[in-house]
């Protein structure tokens, strides 16, 4: 994710960091020598002058702008509904820590590191290792560092050699035998155990979300229309434009494929908001948030830092 103040001036053109240019800039450039070309044939093909009126254009244009328009909506949705899920995810971790703490009764001072002997402390760090998998089987990227800083050696040894998309699953069902051993012995009521159920069934319902947004993307055959469509629109603008534009037919067709093509490119990269683009969920900085939360929860004195932008951009 890109994090910047709003860029004011002269300054809104020169900034590539987050911008969809770097990603367009071929068939960009493809697209305006094209125009110059015909613009310097005036519209003729060898001896064959092809002959466009802006009419089509208008027709085609207006339509092509609207799809392209609900497509971008229907893929912020996504990318919304995934910023909203892990904000879910946040909060059931912190209701996670302090329901632990303060419903289940262990005989033992409250440390921290304690991770092995307090059963408290080693849930609260499975939810931070639960982020850590789910963020991993999102992205499809193995990060076995995280998960073994967070849990104990015995969970580790029955984590490694689980496939990615079962990780988070097996640590909230580690969490579950936890919470029944503390029934059998009587740390807590059972009243109280179905409401930290209710929390590990909430963090199972909002990692089942993301995963369907990440295997259900838009239907093809829609993304592949709007693709040849913006394409042939952009490379046959030329000819529609030359003889009432003229010389200034590259410029013309320059701003509108960037505008077409800009549009359909961040259709693609929002579609998928749990990657690792420029513009993608910042799913890094929020695993390094619920670090932070619960481990100031638990009175750890090693709270991590905050993950800071490198070069505007948040991972």
């Amino acid at each position: 994710m890109i994090v910047r103040d709003r860029p004011t001036g002269f300054n809104l053109f020169l900034i590539l960091r987050g911008s969809v240019l770097q990603r367009i800039r071929w068939v960009l450039c493809l697209n305006v020598v094209l125009a110059l070309l015909v613009t310097l044939a005036h519209g003729n093909l060898f001896d064959i002058k092809i002959t466009l009126t802006p009419i089509p254009f208008t027709l085609i244009g207006l339509p092509l702008a609207i799809f392209l328009g609900f497509r971008n909506t229907t893929a912020y949705n996504r990318f919304w509904e995934g910023r909203k899920l892990w904000g879910e995810l946040t909060i059931w971790a912190r209701t996670l820590s302090r329901q632990c703490q303060s419903m289940i009764h262990v005989p033992l001072v409250l440390d921290a590191h304690n991770r092995v002997g307090d059963v408290r402390v080693r849930m609260v760090h499975r939810a931070i290792a639960h982020a850590h998998a789910l963020r991993s089987q999102l992205r499809g990227h193995q990060d076995d560092g995280a998960l073994e800083r967070w849990l104990t050696a015995e969970d580790w040894f029955a984590m490694r050699n689980q496939p990615l998309n079962y990780r988070p699953d097996a640590l909230l069902l580690a969490n579950s035998r936890d919470l029944s051993d503390c029934l059998r012995k009587g740390w807590i009521d059972s009243m109280l155990a179905s409401q930290i159920d209710k929390t590990l069934t909430g963090m199972t319902a909002a990692a089942a979300s993301c995963e369907r947004i990440r295997h259900t993307p838009i239907p093809f055959s829609y993304t592949l229309l709007l693709h040849r469509t913006a394409y042939l629109y952009c490379f046959l603008l030329p000819f529609g434009l030359v003889d009432t534009t003229g010389f200034m037919t590259p410029f013309v067709v320059a701003i509108v494929a960037y505008t077409f093509f800009g549009l359909d490119t961040l259709g693609d990269e929002l579609e998928e908001p749990f990657g690792v683009e420029s513009n993608d969920l910042p799913l890094d900085a929020m695993c390094r948030g619920i670090e932070i939360s619960l481990c100031q929860s638990l009175g750890d004195p090693d709270v991590p830092p905050p993950l800071q932008p490198l070069d505007y951009r948040l991972t």
